[in-house]
């Protein structure tokens, strides 16, 4: 693999004596990893559900090593939420974070969704995800995956950190911060990293990062705490991010993440930094694990904690159709009146704590759970609300085994066909599932099912 020079200097004075065996591992290949969803599964029943190849990823309970002709992304168990695709040690800074039940989260740089998903399975349900990507493009792939895995109390925003800051006094339990980087710990893996490093190298970088992890920490509880990871490995945006922090301001401090699996402390750069403890991140090399490479750090933010801007909602019921009352009383999970709400006739279900004080001005492209649209003389449920439903939630199911060649077809938008007697539902909107596991809507008369699979979600 051939690394730009500086690059290759700087690695060369960084890792010393350890240069050789990552310039070694550079020329094995990458490895592939899933993360379960454990909204929908455990990762004891994933692995006793699927055909693949499986090895645990040590540092995650949920994160498992597949090899890459076994293709995971293709089946439908991909369709229906049941795991995320992703690098294993990108795992890390999501599995760090000490996140509650109840907690309000931020997740600052989300996109595509693969920290934000495994946020969204602590909160379980409860308390507030706010999953932020200034990119409005990429947020819009971020909502689809916190909709795939079932995550109904989530906001998803595009905004500027900075715009959160100015237009909100919201301050968050916790906060995750995957920030912009250089990727030097991606090489392996992607090689068009190379050419980029070259055009906007950890000078470049550096300067957003330090924007973005002060910015934060204006914005969490005191007693709060956040992560800061990166993908690459440069000292400027690593260590240097944090320093530039902890020096201008002495409320906040790192917390020792253990230094287990082939972790490598951070680094302490000068002598007078030591005050800092930079030896409490974590540096991850990719031959010294299964993994590429990240930067890891835990802060905390002094003081104790206090209850936030955060509401637990309003009690104004709004009124609803009869259409969606009937449809409601078909669904075996509780759905309050008080936090829904109708808007240019959809129907949501909002989060039981709200973003009080700035839903009107942050940008927002989904607040909560899309229950579905209120039309003329009928209700149609989404494809949202399908992927956070369990098949026994619904009272009207047909669910297929994941072999059966018409789920494939369900994936493409055919309408499908049964055999007279093969099913037992009624007509009307069916929750239609593979192996048990919703993948989405079709409306059933007789033998006959429409399909309802959303359009943009649908295979080519």
């Amino acid at each position: 693999m051939k690394l730009p020079e500086k690059y290759e200097l700087e690695m060369r004075r960084l890792l010393e004596g350890d240069y050789s065996l990552y310039e070694e591992c550079l020329k094995e290949p990458r490895h592939f990893g899933l993360r379960v969803n454990e909204l929908k599964i455990s990762p004891e029943s994933f692995r006793e559900l699927v055909s693949f190849e499986l090895e645990p990823v040590p540092w995650v309970g949920n994160g498992f090593y597949y090899k890459e002709e076994d293709k995971p992304a293709l089946h439908p168990f991909y369709h229906a939420g049941l795991f995320y695709i992703q690098e294993p040690s990108a795992m890390l800074p999501a599995s760090v974070l000490p996140v509650n039940e109840g907690d309000s989260v931020l997740d600052l740089c989300a996109a595509p969704g693969g920290k934000s998903t495994e946020l969204g399975v602590k909160l379980n349900g409860k308390g507030l995800l706010i999953s932020n990507d200034i990119s409005a493009s990429r947020a819009k792939a971020l909502l689809k995956n916190i909709e795939l895995f079932g995550i109904s109390n989530a906001g998803i925003i595009s905004e500027n950190p900075y715009a959160i800051l100015q237009k909100s006094d919201i301050k968050f339990d916790k906060i995750l911060i995957d920030a912009p980087c250089s990727g030097e710990g991606m090489f392996r893996k992607d090689s068009k990293l190379r050419a980029a490093w070259e055009q906007n190298g950890p000078d470049f970088y550096s300067k957003i990062q330090k924007e973005i992890v002060g910015y934060a920490a204006d914005l969490l509880k005191p007693g709060g705490m956040m992560v800061y990871s990166t993908c690459t490995f440069n000292e400027l945006e690593n260590e240097g991010t944090l320093i530039s922090l902890l020096s201008s301001r002495d409320d906040m401090e790192l917390v020792d993440i253990p230094k287990e699996y082939g972790f490598y402390p951070g680094r302490t750069l000068t002598e007078d930094q030591k005050k800092y403890h930079m030896e409490r991140a974590v540096r991850v090399y990719p031959f010294a694990l299964k993994g590429e490479g990240h930067f890891v750090s835990l802060l905390k933010k002094k003081g104790e904690s206090v209850p936030g801007a955060f509401s637990s909602g309003t009690s104004r019921a709004q009124k609803l159709s009869d259409e969606f009352a009937e449809f409601k009383s078909r669904l075996g999970i509780p759905l309050s009146d008080d936090r829904i709400r109708v808007s240019d006739g959809k129907v949501y279900l909002l989060p039981e704590r709200e973003f009080a004080g700035a839903s009107r001005k942050i940008r927002y492209l989904r607040n909560g759970l899309l229950l579905g649209e209120e039309k003329k003389k009928r209700f149609e449920p989404s494809q949202a609300l399908a992927m956070a439903l369990k098949a026994c939630e619904f009272d009207n199911v047909i669910s297929l085994p994941a072999d059966d060649l018409r789920v494939e077809r369900y994936l493409k938008g055919e309408t499908l066909n049964f055999e007279p007697g093969e099913i037992n539902a009624k007509d009307g909107f069916v929750l239609f599932c593979v192996s048990g596991f919703p993948l989405g809507w079709g409306k059933l008369s007789g033998n006959v099912m429409k399909n309802k699979y959303l359009p943009g979600w649908r295979k080519a």
